[in-house]
């Protein structure tokens, strides 16, 4: 009888574990709409299994893929953009260049690769054409030729293969972000200079450069006035003699109007302190000037990056997006009357949509419940965007406002995928040791029984938040469905969005001690093991933690500082040693040199005395973000003191892992690891 129930024990054992990873995390990721001008045709990226391929709808056919890539190359396809009449559509293939002018190739393709502008008619059968090595496209307004960036200059080409490229202007700096005048006579630009940038205006006609209200400040994002007479761009102070950049900081900075036939320029705005500088690269517009004469912009002013609005010359300014939230992402209606954006307001660990008059403000909610809408977008008068679930990636949905519904544009045949097993993450809010309140999301199976090892995860960045849902962002859209994956696997697993990340206001985002100034979101991981420790279903003598990048950072912090606690740990691409200047990510934070010492004790290098536990560290080697000698430094001296550790290095890889396969053989090695480091 003991025998027969041993077994049943086992039987259940191997039916509740019997999910497989690519279960969990191979639902394709569908990402970068783009609109043509007169809202029939939309296109979008779909990444299925690591192809990533054009869906194309136009009018009321049904969507249909415009491309036929099948490699699991890492080859990422953006910058969308149709022409005028919405016949034409260009895209850009390939990734970016690193510090040596190399393209990111994460399959090894022996042929190499290059980032490159391709052209396709959308109702032609015809495949895509290659025409211009380059990025960034912008049609002319006959539709017959675009404007690209290469190499920092502006470039001009047609759709002909044959066709070889004009230099658009010959200028010194990095020229980017080309918009042309409402009348497509003029390309309003940026130059940037290294220590400071100008506004620049190039006229077609004249072939003539004109330089809008030179200064030795920091001018861009500039924006084009509905008649074009005028500029609106924002001016930061240049950059003193020894000052670094500091992600954890802010920025002065003012919004000014130039005249685009004198080129003076005043001010009509000043932030009342350091108020930008997140408030513009996290969000998808800097700065807006509507047909309805509104200037809209970015700022943090009131704790929380919200959107204004104010006239042209500065007077009625309105939050238009007031509360206890973030906004990332908006959109115009196509009055211009009321934006669309997204945030967490009301609903602080997930984000929704929400509409609001861009003169008075008082927003209404377009999306509520349990699933995750981001990036609004209009085509025509149908509002699109971005959704998923618990147990659904990002897919492009239509909203239908009245109802407050959604429908998904395209349904994908699932090979591999499977909802059923996913748990709904559950909100835990808890508090560090020194009073700080935390936020998580709890993985776990309530339908199991028995003690089971714990987990702890960190994001990236550090300035994200995770949510109760697929994230928006393909690296987190990946770890999500590991951790439920792991969830299934007998584990629990806590995410947990530690101070310095984004989501909770700009004091939570800007904590003091952060990182390499004395790694005070440490102890919100502590907090968030002792949490896991606490709860009835988890063996508080097996608990792990894993992440990558920041979250590679606190993993090896907890193996170094924390052995009774953490007994594994798998670093993914983590920053060891915040002293070390590998022109990467160590060099965001705006280190002085009197800080070397702090940078080092805060970093897990700094005493490795106590680091016992067994480690996987995962890392590619074509890393642009965290230089791959942090691991070699870390695995090496860890090896020198007989710390058991094990090693999976990805050639040629990125930061963000650019191809499925990646990702799944990431997430292999640390089930199996943590299978036999912590379920033993």
């Amino acid at each position: 009888m003991k025998n027969l129930y041993t077994s049943l024990l086992l039987l259940l054992a191997v039916t509740s574990y019997s999910q497989t990873l690519e279960q969990f995390m191979s639902h394709p990721i569908e990402s970068n709409l783009a609109t043509s001008q007169d809202g029939k045709n939309i296109a979008w990226v779909i990444n299925d299994h690591g192809k990533r391929n054009i869906l194309v709808k136009t009018g009321t056919d049904l969507p249909r893929l415009l491309t036929d890539y099948q490699l699991d190359d890492g080859q990422e396809i953006s910058q969308l953009v149709f022409s005028p009449n919405g016949t034409k559509l260009l895209y850009v293939r390939g990734n970016s260049v690193n510090r040596n002018g190399q393209n990111a190739n994460p399959a090894s393709l022996a042929e190499g690769v290059d980032q490159a502008i391709y052209y396709k008619e959308i109702s032609s059968k015809s495949p895509p054409a290659k025409i211009q090595v380059g990025n960034s496209p912008v049609f002319y307004k006959d539709g017959l030729k675009f404007l690209f960036s290469r190499g920092g200059q502006i470039y001009e080409s047609t759709m002909d293969i044959n066709y070889t490229p004009k230099l658009l202007f010959s200028a010194r700096g990095t020229n980017i972000n080309p918009s042309f005048s409402p009348d497509g006579n003029e390309v309003l630009f940026t130059s940037d200079r290294g220590d400071h940038s100008f506004i620049g205006m190039y006229n077609i006609i004249r072939k003539e450069i004109r330089w809008v209200a030179p200064d030795v400040s920091n001018d861009g994002y500039p924006v084009w006035s509905p008649d074009g007479k005028s500029v609106a761009f924002l001016r930061m102070a240049g950059t003193k003699v020894g000052e670094l950049s500091n992600l954890t900081g802010g920025v002065k900075f003012s919004i000014w109007i130039g005249d685009a036939t004198t080129l003076k320029a005043k001010m009509i705005w000043k932030s009342p302190a350091d108020d930008g500088g997140f408030s513009q690269y996290a969000t998808n517009k800097a700065l807006n000037w509507t047909t309805t004469g509104r200037i809209l912009f970015f700022s943090e002013h009131s704790g929380w990056n919200h959107l204004y609005s104010m006239n042209e010359s500065g007077g009625d300014l309105k939050d238009i997006t007031p509360g206890n939230g973030e906004v990332e992402n908006y959109t115009l209606d196509p009055t211009s009357k009321f934006v669309y954006f997204d945030g967490n307001r009301e609903d602080i660990d997930r984000r929704h949509l929400w509409k609001s008059d861009i003169t008075v403000g008082s927003p209404t909610a377009v999306t509520t419940g349990e699933g995750i809408e981001m990036y609004p977008t209009f085509a025509g008068t149908t509002l699109y965007a971005f959704r998923s679930t618990i147990n659904t990636s990002k897919m492009l949905v239509r909203v239908d406002e009245p109802s407050k519904q959604t429908v998904p544009v395209y349904v994908p045949k699932l090979t591999t995928f499977s909802s059923k097993d996913f748990v709904k993450p559950e909100q835990v809010i808890f508090k560090a040791a020194d009073g700080t309140t935390i936020h998580g999301q709890l993985f776990i199976n309530r339908a199991s029984t028995g003690k089971r090892p714990g987990l702890v995860f960190m994001h990236g960045g550090p300035i994200r938040q995770m949510l109760l849902g697929f994230h928006y962002s393909d690296y987190y859209i990946n770890s999500y469905a590991f951790n439920q994956y792991m969830a299934s696997q007998g584990y629990v697993v806590l995410s947990v969005n530690f101070r310095s990340g984004i989501g909770y206001g700009r004091d939570f985002r800007r904590a003091k001690n952060q990182g390499p100034r004395g790694a005070s979101e440490y102890q919100d991981v502590v907090a968030a093991a002792k949490h896991l420790q606490a709860l009835p279903e988890v063996d508080a003598a097996k608990i792990g933690l894993w992440g990558g990048s920041y979250g590679g950072y606190l993993t090896a912090m907890g193996l170094a500082r924390s052995p009774e606690i953490f007994k594994a740990g798998v670093d993914v691409h983590g920053v060891h040693d915040w002293s070390f200047n590998g022109q990467d990510a160590t060099n965001s934070w705006g280190l002085q040199k009197n800080e070397a010492d702090l940078a080092l004790k805060s970093s897990p290098v700094a005493d490795l005395s106590k680091w016992t536990a067994p480690v996987l560290i995962v890392h590619g080697d074509d890393d642009r973000n965290v230089n791959f000698q942090q691991s070699i430094d870390l695995v090496e001296k860890l090896r020198d003191k007989n710390v058991p550790v094990e090693v999976l290095v990805l050639p040629d890889e990125v930061h963000g892992f650019l191809r499925y396969d990646s990702w799944k053989r990431v997430f292999e090695n640390a089930k199996d690891f943590f299978d036999r480091t912590l379920k033993k």
